[in-house]
């Protein structure tokens, strides 16, 4: 492999680099729709009057 990348002028590095940039990125995405689902879930057990409640109170600040 490594000659054939050499004969055809591919340089491993940016290709290493954006490989593993997408994959930190697509880690990162997973975690964070975890993170949404269990807020999700939390967010059930409001009622929506509560949540008005508290809107409301945060604008008069």
């Amino acid at each position: 492999m490594k000659k054939m990348m050499e004969e055809l002028g591919i340089k491993p590095g940016p290709i290493v680099r954006r490989a593993l940039e997408e994959e930190i990125r697509r880690k990162l995405l997973e975690r964070l729709e975890g993170r949404v689902k269990e807020l999700a879930k939390t967010l059930q057990g409001i009622p929506d009057e509560e949540i008005a409640r508290l809107i409301r109170e945060d604008r008069g600040r």
